[in-house]
């Protein structure tokens, strides 16, 4: 990026288990194997679940003597003050601290946030150039997004979660920044079709023409997407001698989802160059 500040990818959404981690260490890895220099830092101060994602993959590359594309992994410490005011804003100083260290020196930050509304989260919110929300194939996690009518299934309004990427958004207007690139990601997407299917792919797109997001294909129901935690890999990282699995065609599907992801998030810098990984 020739020295201009790191653009900033932010995975959020405050329901937890919608595939945040999964997407980030994807998207990462994406971008890592391009050639770019990328910095993941995990806000989720208890499970750190993207950081043992970043150092399973380079215990496992170290042990095994392979070289795979290594990503910089930070977190923040767990606060446990007595008061919650100064926990939070000694996080802030430790996230602010991290993120001034290496946006200068990389040319992409992605952070993980927790699957709950928190200071340190609505923080990475602020900083998001762009905004990537997971979300399970169900009205359950739809919900955060929007209310509906139980009859029509019609969008009634917008939910927590929207209102407040629409506070994010207001404010980085005032203070004169780059509007927001907000992209919301079905996960875990049923290969069958199915009525609640077909209705939930209607209220998305009634929503991203109300309030302003972008929808991307997502990740189907795929093991290969969760099963490579241990060693820190992805499917993009196949094959793998001692992983003990073949590459089949199901995992040519998954990278070819990986891809139209990555084109959907239309970075700085990546085009059609992602049809190399």
């Amino acid at each position: 990026m020739g020295g201009t500040r790191a653009h900033i990818v932010v995975f959020g959404n405050e329901k937890g288990g919608s595939g945040k981690t999964t997407a980030a260490m994807h998207v990462a890895v994406a971008l890592a194997r391009l050639g770019k220099r990328i910095v993941v830092i995990d806000l989720d101060t208890r499970q750190k679940s993207l950081l043992r994602y970043v150092e399973n993959r380079a215990q496992w590359s170290m042990k095994r003597g392979v070289d795979v594309p290594q990503l910089e992994g930070f977190s923040i410490s767990q606060a446990l003050g007595v008061s919650l005011d100064v926990n939070a804003q000694e996080q802030a100083l430790e996230f602010e601290k991290i993120l001034s260290g290496v946006c200068e020196r990389s040319d992409f930050v992605l952070i993980d946030t927790p699957g709950s509304d928190t200071p340190l989260s609505r923080r990475a919110h602020a900083e998001a150039d762009t905004l990537v929300t997971p979300m399970n194939d169900s009205f359950v996690d739809f919900d955060l997004l929007a209310r509906v009518d139980p009859a029509s299934y019609k969008i009634l309004g917008p939910s927590l979660y929207s209102n407040f990427v629409w506070d994010c958004r207001k404010k980085r207007l005032l203070a004169r920044r780059p509007a927001l690139d907000w992209v919301v990601m079905r996960n875990r997407i049923s290969a069958h079709e199915a009525k609640n299917k077909r209705r939930l792919s209607s209220a998305l797109s009634q929503l991203s023409e109300r309030i302003g997001f972008r929808i991307a294909p997502g990740f189907g129901d795929r093991v290969i997407f969760r099963e490579l935690f241990p060693v820190g890999l992805t499917m993009l990282d196949l094959p793998q001698r001692g992983v003990g699995i073949s590459f089949s065609l199901s995992h040519v599907a998954a990278r070819q989802e990986v891809r139209e992801l990555l084109v959907t998030l239309n970075l700085p810098g990546i085009g059609t160059e992602t049809g190399i990984l």
